[in-house]
């Protein structure tokens, strides 16, 4: 038996008049009609008995009600909790973003999002690129910024903007001195490797040996502030991307011969069909200006 025959079933019962029920069904008397004798037959007996001008529901009909008005109270409730789910699911986004993603730029792409659907909920997912590769492929997350050197087939990448690297160090460093620092100057150096950096990824793209053979790695540390806080302690230099939020304390200049940069993207599944909420976010992060000023001035500029 199919929803509609329960539908009009119901409608018929409750007028006691076929023709009020198709009326009510937005349907034809003969179809409405026909709906119920083929819910007879599959039933195996009357639901109805007409005599003149009355409609009475048999006994078997009086028992189907009963079953039939529980069977179209749970499909009401089925529709109403899926058509809150898409309601839900329409303005929520799960949003992956790359550990070392410049703050200011993010917080500048999030408030033009807000502008563009300030109803919409978002769930904000920080982590590598490698685990966010895989939380879209997996459906876990909807779109992400990454600054991969590489997507493969299955991810869509669109550039928003380049980001270089500097060289953050102490005051008083020999490299205060300098406006830019050579990359083969910071050899011999004690260093504090940033474990979140894709800096040796980059420097491969450019055909360059990571420095890292060349330097004394005293410290390895996935905190960001740990990093900055040794730094500004004298405790070794470390490659930091320009725009990271930099503490009081640590000095930057741009690394040079050769200049190195990251390409920051935002990242979906290719051919994955776009919800209104991804297309927005995308849409809003090819429209921003990433290279505005204000956006990208770390705390502390080089000389």
């Amino acid at each position: 038996m199919e929803t509609h025959q329960i539908r009009y079933f119901l409608a018929a019962c409750q007028t006691l008049n076929f023709s009020r029920a198709a009326e009510l069904c937005e349907v034809s008397v003969p179809s409405l009609t026909k709906s119920i004798h083929k819910l007879e037959q599959q039933l195996g007996g009357h639901l109805f008995r007409r005599e003149r001008h009355l409609t009475h529901l048999t006994d078997l009909g009086r028992l189907m009600h009963q079953h039939f008005t529980e069977v179209q109270n749970a499909l009401d409730a089925a529709k109403a909790d899926a058509e809150r789910y898409e309601n839900l699911h329409k303005a929520r986004l799960k949003l992956g973003v790359f550990s070392t993603m410049p703050g200011r730029h993010l917080t500048s792409y999030l408030r033009a999002l807000r502008a563009a659907a300030p109803d919409l909920r978002l769930n904000i997912w920080e982590t590598n690129c490698e685990e966010l590769g895989s939380a879209l492929l997996a459906g876990d997350i909807d779109v992400a910024f990454m600054s991969a050197t590489g997507y493969g087939e299955r991810l869509r990448a669109i550039p928003l903007f380049q980001e270089p690297y500097f060289i953050a160090f102490a005051a008083g460093h020999r490299f205060e001195r300098m406006n830019a620092v050579p990359l083969r100057d910071i050899s011999g150096e004690p260093y504090i490797k940033r474990l979140h950096c894709e800096f040796p990824s980059n420097l491969s793209k450019l055909g360059v040996a990571p420095p890292y053979k060349d330097v004394q790695v005293r410290y390895m540390s996935e905190r960001e502030d740990w990093i900055q806080l040794l730094v500004s302690a004298g405790l070794g230099c470390s490659v930091m991307p320009q725009f990271l939020p930099i503490i009081d304390g640590v000095l930057i200049r741009r690394l040079v011969e050769p200049e190195v940069s990251r390409q920051i993207s935002i990242v979906t599944v290719a051919g994955r069909p776009h919800s209104k909420p991804v297309s927005i976010a995308v849409k809003i992060a090819q429209s921003l200006p990433w290279n505005i000023e204000g956006a990208q001035t770390p705390l502390t500029t080089p000389a």
